[in-house]
């Protein structure tokens, strides 16, 4: 009897595919979960499965794979998958949006304590055995714009909700309101309007021709000098020679950066030398729980399916 759901080879945030398989056993005792731990064993179960899971399907495999019904990215973002060939062989494509939600928002959350309160310098004191007093600020009262209110971003606003700060949302769609105090749009207007009136700038928003470089020399110009640039987009969101430029003239009071242009940053950047920069390599979405979020995806849109018939209409159906 074949399988029901191929897990493809993949290894994430230091877990593998058994690692997944293991977790939608638990999840969905019903099934027969198979593992593929080469590329001869992935084009065998691409013939027979319905269901596939991974973060990439050979556009060959697909060709042979005739009962495939559904391909369950591990991944947000889906652009590096052969969508043409999906498409063409009626496979339906879902995403794993909403499963880094809880975990960068707390990277973004720490990141704002952390210069609130000027952990980063307390901690260079620390290493100094300097015991000196220094001033710091509250977060209670100030201004937070979040770029982009997806999952991440909606995530974000929630965890920011117990400390009596003021929200502004920057989305493609002001006009269907969200979770922030203000919604405006992507217009330059509203954009330096929000980012006027910020003490902290969170980038969350995906890499479109509209986000590239949104954090340029001229939005930089805008930003008040005490505010601070938090960056868990896309790299290229931001001019990183107009922030370096920002923060040798003190422009802003600091950077906290997950993501970077270019990525990895090279050794040598003028970026690492920075006191008030937190950078991390592409880390806030690490998470152990990153595979039970993503079963609770897969496990509630086969609930759809026997419900339905159908493999439309699924959750973070993108295809």
């Amino acid at each position: 009897m074949a399988p029901d759901i191929a897990v493809l080879r993949q290894k994430i945030h230091g877990l593998d595919a058994e690692d997944l398989a293991a977790v939608l056993r638990s999840r969905l005792p019903e099934y027969e979960v198979a593992v593929a731990t080469t590329p001869q064993e992935e084009r065998e179960l691409l013939r027979t499965v319905p269901i596939a899971t991974g973060v990439q399907v050979d556009p060959g495999d697909l060709d042979v794979a005739e009962n495939l019904e559904l391909f369950a990215c591990v991944y947000a973002g889906t652009d590096h998958l052969p969508m043409e060939a999906l498409e063409r062989n009626d496979v339906s494509v879902t995403n794993a949006s909403g499963v880094h939600g809880p975990n960068i928002a707390e990277w973004v959350l720490g990141a704002i304590l952390s210069f609130t309160r000027r952990f980063h310098l307390a901690w260079r004191r620390k290493e100094r055995r300097e015991w000196r007093s220094f001033p710091s600020r509250e977060l209670a009262g100030s201004t937070v714009t979040v770029v982009g209110l997806g999952a991440i971003g909606t995530t974000i606003v929630d965890r920011l909700d117990p400390f009596d700060v003021e929200t502004i949302g920057i989305r493609y769609t002001p006009e269907k309101g969200g979770p922030t105090d203000h919604v405006l749009g992507f217009e330059e207007n509203d954009v330096h309007e929000a980012f006027s009136r910020s003490d902290y700038v969170v980038l969350a928003a995906p890499l479109t021709d509209v986000t590239e470089g949104l954090v340029d020399a001229n939005a930089l110009r805008t930003v008040p000098a005490h505010a601070v640039l938090l960056n868990v987009g896309r790299g290229p969101l931001v001019d990183t020679d107009a922030l370096v430029d920002a923060l040798q003239t003190n422009a802003i009071r600091g950077a906290a950066l997950d993501v970077t242009d270019p990525e990895p940053l090279p050794e040598d950047h003028e970026l690492w030398g920075f006191d008030n920069v937190l950078i991390t390599p592409h880390n806030a979405g690490h998470t152990p729980q990153y595979f039970e979020r993503l079963a609770d995806i897969i496990a509630g849109n086969l609930d759809r399916i026997e419900e339905t018939g159908t493999y439309e209409g699924l959750e973070n159906q993108v295809a």
